[in-house]
């Protein structure tokens, strides 16, 4: 049966083969990559080093808009905007 499971092995024991295999390295080496050009998009090129604001509600608001802004430019070049 294909839906059985060894009762000795656990979570960590099947992600780790997981992880292992060919297809396993793969998707987990992409996933890596993507997170990455973001963060320095947002350093680099729009220059947003530190927050303008104070008080931790305020940041974390500012923080969010941050995040949303690559998705919000991927829209709007992709004509979405129009």
């Amino acid at each position: 049966m294909q839906g059985k499971r060894d009762a000795s092995e656990n979570h960590v024991e099947r992600m780790k083969k997981k992880i292992d295999s060919d297809t396993g390295r793969e998707v987990i080496t992409r996933r890596f990559a993507t997170v990455e050009p973001v963060f320095g998009n947002l350093r680099g090129n729009k220059r947003l080093y530190r927050f303008t604001l104070r008080g931790k509600t305020k940041v974390d608001g500012q923080w969010k808009l941050y995040c949303m802004m690559p998705n919000i430019e991927k829209l709007a070049n992709h004509g979405y905007a129009r």
